[in-house]
């Protein structure tokens, strides 16, 4: 089959997905288009390492499903740059442990790298809400809080900022040009709901090779369950609150022109029109129209008050993040607090909130 070889990185840490961490394996072993190889990293959980060890024996040839432990700190960061350090593919795509692929999912992947300029695609994530359809005041330009592709994007195979890590795929020259994902920033399990690590990696690239391209196919779509307890408000209001707190992170990393410059025209002009639909909505008597409005006016709040704070915190120096070299493959180092790049190799610290 023509074009690049993939491998798949799906990084699991719990038990209780067990059930979701099969049906991500099994949406990727009915792959129209095949992956190379699924690895399975385990984040520092020794039963549901062993317990994945015996469902999936390594074969002699290397091939099929690999289950490794995550060789580095624990959280979703380290347990990708464990993926991509195993992995032999040419490009190495991303899949949530509770999300399952479409049958052309990695097709579509493949066919955007083409382009030999093409350094990273991402697809389209839809939800699976576990009461069985979306709250009626939970906004769609809000879906990123429960890992989905919000309303706001455009349409087709488009240019991007950066793709959005559960869903994504990157050649591996990108990690060879600009290092693995940064430590310290993102998910450690469900204690810390944050994020942003795929965006700093991305704008990182991208200073780095001021000629990557990176894309969405909005046809490479998964889907991903939301469970009961991500529906309701209180965790709505924690991860806007979080992802504030990443944002202060990205933007100390990266600079905050380039670090904000998505989220500004977010704020500016899908928020707005948002707020404007669910106000119309309340007038005209439809149901969620106010709480609609209500939750995007929260969510900005929350999503502010934790940037300034994370700002605050990054400036005390309270924190630090690293970007360290993926295996035994050259790097560049991480980006300097003011944007501009460090020396290449070995390990950087960077000062972050």
């Amino acid at each position: 089959m023509s074009g690049p070889e993939l491998s798949v990185v799906i990084c699991v840490y719990t038990e209780d997905r067990w059930e979701d961490i099969l049906a991500a394996v099994d949406s990727v072993r009915a792959q129209s288009r095949p992956a190379l190889e699924i690895l399975l990293v385990v984040d520092h959980n020794t039963p549901l390492l062993d317990r994945l060890s015996h469902q999936y024996p390594e074969r002699a040839d290397g091939h099929e499903v690999r289950v490794l432990a995550n060789a580095g700190p624990r959280g979703l960061s380290s347990g990708r740059n464990t993926g991509i350090a195993a992995a032999h593919g040419e490009v190495i795509a991303f899949l949530d442990d509770d999300a399952v692929a479409e049958r052309d999912w990695l097709g579509r992947l493949a066919a955007a790298y083409t382009d030999p300029r093409v350094l990273a695609v991402g697809g389209r994530t839809l939800p699976i809400w576990a009461s069985g359809r979306r709250p009626a005041w939970f906004p769609e330009e809000f879906d990123w809080v429960v890992g989905c592709t919000y309303k706001g994007l455009p349409p087709g195979r488009v240019r991007v900022r950066n793709v959005l890590g559960g869903n994504a795929s990157f050649r591996r020259a990108a990690f060879e040009a600009a290092g693995g994902f940064a430590t310290g920033i993102g998910r450690d399990g469900d204690r810390r709901p944050l994020g942003g690590e795929e965006t700093e990696l991305c704008i990182r690239l991208t200073h780095l090779r001021p000629d990557a391209v990176l894309l969405i196919d909005d046809r490479a779509v998964i889907h991903h369950r939301v469970p009961a307890a991500r529906e309701r408000f209180r965790y709505f209001r924690t991860r806007a609150y979080a992802e504030g707190l990443s944002k202060a992170l990205v933007a100390r990393s990266v600079g905050a022109a380039k670090g904000l410059e998505s989220e500004r025209r977010y704020t500016t002009r899908v928020l707005p029109a948002g707020v404007a639909r669910g106000l119309r909505d309340a007038v005209l008597a439809r149901p969620g129209g106010a709480g609609r409005a209500g939750a995007i006016v929260a969510g900005v709040l929350m999503a502010a008050t934790g940037y300034l704070i994370g700002t605050a915190r990054a400036r005390r120096g309270a924190a630090s993040y690293s970007v360290t070299e993926v295996g035994n493959r050259p790097t560049a180092a991480a980006t300097s607090p003011d944007g501009s790049p460090g020396r290449p190799g070995g390990r950087r610290e960077v000062s972050g909130g």
